[in-house]
């Protein structure tokens, strides 16, 4: 994208590269045609949004920001042919489906008749300012972790802390138990808050494309390299990179890891020189590293260097108090997002939920109080609202539940814990999440009669999702 006529001259002495320059800024920059189709975004804006310039090159600006602003109120639509700055609240979608909030600044830019002949846009992410209602049963948290439990209690002492520090951070614990929610918390509550906060697992790629998006490239390093490529820890200097799933990480490149880790010098792929970066490291994993090292599928020194400091977050099924916290919690979020007035659960509904294993953790009971607050039609969620595979389990570990601990758990007794338990971690427990998709959709084809469009809705999901998710789950025939 960047050409050597894209110069700015009589600044300096000598002319400067336009484009170098805005990367330099540590400001999230766009800027627009007329037509409001992307012509440039800088460095800080691809580390924010997750689109690269030449994926957004061209493209309508309402296909890259996807906030509210773009639907309901958009700022160039605004002006009016008026030359003026207009500055207003919103949200973005970025690359990975998380919805940001952000200040957004949009100016026009004018040639030498002051004519307008393009729009510039300045944006803030203020994830870090922002202080949502809290819905009632949210007063045991830190940043946007629920929790009341002696566990989440110590975790909760322990956050702050290391969130001022820049200690490498090891986040552990069984899938679904929210290490990502933490890695975001730690980075929001530190002093690295207004820099980027970049995320990539390293089990999504092979590994000719992980080095590559972790360490960059330059221009002909590879077949298809046709422009240099800054890396994820480029793009995340001055904020934090998050590597999850840890675990998955070759050998190969859990070397060059480890060399940045002591030296913090990046060396893209093809590329003969070095680059400094700030960043703060946090990696996250569901494996046993330790058994790992032992097996030789994990370098030990490189273990040490993340280990500095260790959060392990314990499965739901032990944190005492924990679900039903969690449930109201969940309940109220997307009744709200779903504009439903749900009052709550049946006691019927309440004693399967509290007595189910949660094998998915968190991210498991969050899929199932969404979906049935999707396909509830009452005021009150009952079982028949639960996804079937819940109603077969509790028919099959059947136990019983005082009525008073279903309408109010009692408070757990205060931890007197001071540290985070270092215990090494426990082994991956089978997951049954693809089961548990299966269900929810076959669930919704029925509800629906059939018909994948209402299907769609009942799930939360686009039409291409639901599809997308039956080809992959082998239900579209």
């Amino acid at each position: 994208m960047k050409t050597p006529n894209c110069e700015i001259i009589g600044l300096m002495s000598n002319p400067l590269d336009f484009l170098c320059l805005m990367d330099e800024i540590p400001i999230v920059v766009l800027i627009l045609d007329t037509d409001r189709r992307v012509v440039f975004l800088n460095r800080a804006f691809e580390a924010l949004s997750g689109f690269s310039p030449a994926v957004a090159k061209g493209v309508p600006c309402h296909h890259i920001l996807r906030g509210a602003a773009c639907i309901f109120d958009c700022p160039i639509l605004a002006m009016n042919n008026d030359p003026r700055t207009i500055a207003r609240k919103s949200d973005m979608i970025n690359l990975t489906r998380q919805r940001l909030p952000i200040r957004m600044s949009t100016a026009p830019i004018l040639d030498r008749e002051q004519r307008i002949v393009g729009f510039i846009e300045t944006i803030e992410d203020i994830r870090s300012l922002k202080k949502p209602n809290q819905p009632a049963g949210t007063a045991y948290s830190f940043a946007n972790i629920v929790g009341r439990s002696p566990q989440m209690e110590n975790i909760f002492q322990t956050l702050p802390l290391l969130s001022q520090s820049n200690a490498s951070i090891l986040i552990t614990g069984e899938t679904g138990t929210g290490k990502d929610l933490v890695a975001e918390a730690i980075h929001q509550t530190s002093e690295r808050a207004s820099g980027p906060f970049i995320k990539i697992n390293c089990g999504a790629l092979p590994e000719t494309l992980l080095e590559s998006e972790l360490f960059g490239h330059q221009k002909g390093a590879f077949t298809g390299a046709v422009e240099n490529k800054p890396g994820r820890f480029k793009l995340a200097h001055n904020g934090t990179i998050f590597l999850t799933e840890i675990g998955d990480l070759p050998i190969v490149l859990q070397v060059k890891l480890l060399t940045f880790l002591d030296d913090k010098i990046i060396y893209p792929l093809g590329g003969t020189k070095g680059f400094e970066v700030n960043v703060r490291m946090i990696a996250a994993t569901h494996r046993n590293l330790e058994q790992m090292v032992k097996q030789g599928q994990f370098r030990k020194d490189l273990l040490f260097r993340l280990n500095v400091a260790r959060i392990h977050l314990p499965p739901l099924r032990e944190r005492e108090g924990d679900i039903r916290l969690l449930i109201d919690h969940f309940l109220t979020t997307y009744s709200r997002i779903l504009n439903k007035k749900i009052n709550g659960f049946s006691k019927d509904a309440l004693i399967i939920l509290l007595n189910y294993h949660f094998e998915g953790n968190i991210r498991e009971l969050k899929n199932i109080v969404e979906y049935a607050v999707n396909v509830s039609n009452t005021s009150t969620i009952h079982q028949n609202h639960l996804p079937s595979y819940l109603l077969e389990s509790a028919e099959t570990n059947r136990t019983t539940i005082g009525t008073d601990d279903i309408i109010s758990s009692p408070l757990p007794r205060k931890s007197t814990q001071t540290q985070l338990n270092p215990s090494a971690l426990q082994p991956q427990m089978p997951g049954n999440w693809t089961d548990v998709q299966k269900q929810i959709i076959v669930d919704a084809l029925k509800k629906s009669n059939g018909r994948k469009g209402q299907a769609a809705k009942l799930i939360g999901w686009s039409r291409s999702t639901l599809w997308r998710k039956m080809k992959q789950l082998h239900l579209d025939s």
